[in-house]
């Protein structure tokens, strides 16, 4: 694999994606919380997006990226017929800025796809908005936050095409 450009650090060749642990719950939990507070958020916040960063293996569709045996960040999936919802996606921040979060939404994508879906939709986090729209999102409207009341998001939907072998 090769990671990014313009003076970004290179993806060391490691990374693997795989499923959860049952156990592995809290630690996942954990890696959401760090990356998400990496926009700046405080630790009331933080406290608030507890419940919806929480992570429960085996409830949707989860890839963790571990890179040299460290977990490196999480997807998380829904999948509802045509329409795939993009619930979680979060690198340590650490290891930010590696292709660790490309690897991951292209997984999203693709397993989305391979269930039948035909759109992947998310609400962004304002600090996370250019990625998604790097990764082809386009912004259609606005969602509530899931933990802060009166906080507004911006939704994103990516159209998915072409065929996945199962």
């Amino acid at each position: 694999m090769r990671g990014g450009s313009r003076g970004r650090r290179a993806l060391l060749p490691m990374l693997r994606l795989r499923s959860p642990s049952p156990d592995e719950g809290p630690a996942l939990t954990e890696l959401c919380l760090r990356s998400k507070a990496s926009h700046g958020y405080d630790a009331a916040f933080m406290a608030a997006c507890r419940e919806e960063l929480t992570v429960n293996p085996g409830e949707s569709h989860i890839a963790v990226a571990e890179l040299d045996g460290f977990c490196a960040g999480i997807a998380e999936i829904s999948v509802d017929g045509e329409h795939a919802e993009l619930k979680k996606l979060f690198v340590d921040p650490a290891l930010q800025g590696r292709g660790i979060g490309k690897v991951l939404f292209e997984w999203a994508k693709t397993e989305a796809l391979r269930k039948g879906a035909r759109v992947l939709a998310l609400d962004a986090d304002p600090g996370a908005l250019a990625f998604y729209e790097r990764m082809g999102g386009q912004i259609v409207g606005r969602s509530p936050s899931g933990s802060i009341p009166g906080r507004i998001l911006p939704r994103l939907e990516l159209r998915l095409c072409g065929t996945v072998e199962a």
